[in-house]
């Protein structure tokens, strides 16, 4: 199985539960690995072919502007929702860090797999 990935993607977005929290925007960084069979794309040079990261990551960043979740759980499970309905991703992981949550700590989150390889 081959895999496209999307490493260290910075989204701003409303999230959190703590009444501070709903009125500004907070940055989250996301790391992402899809299942992609790359031979169709190799074979012909065709972009048209592949999962085009770059779309792929203009989507999460239209997604974040719109989000407002309390929990970075369900900002998890609808992103990885929307990514693998829209781009027909079979399979993804995904892991998504909210830095300074915890003082003490350089980022607290989460990681899902979603899909089949």
């Amino acid at each position: 199985m081959d895999r496209v990935f999307i490493e260290g993607l910075e989204v701003d977005t409303v999230i959190g539960a703590y009444d501070w929290e709903r009125g500004i925007r907070q940055c989250l960084r996301l790391d992402l690995s899809f299942a992609w069979d790359n031979r169709p794309a190799a074979a012909g040079d065709d972009l048209t072919l592949a999962l085009d990261y770059a779309s792929v990551s203009a989507r999460i960043q239209a997604f974040a502007e719109q989000a407002q979740y309390q929990l970075v759980e369900t900002f998890a499970e609808r992103l990885a929702e929307v990514l693998m309905s829209e781009f027909r991703i079979p399979w993804l992981h995904l892991k998504l860090t909210k830095p300074g949550a915890v003082p003490a700590a350089k980022g607290v989150g989460v990681e899902i797999e979603r899909g089949c390889r």
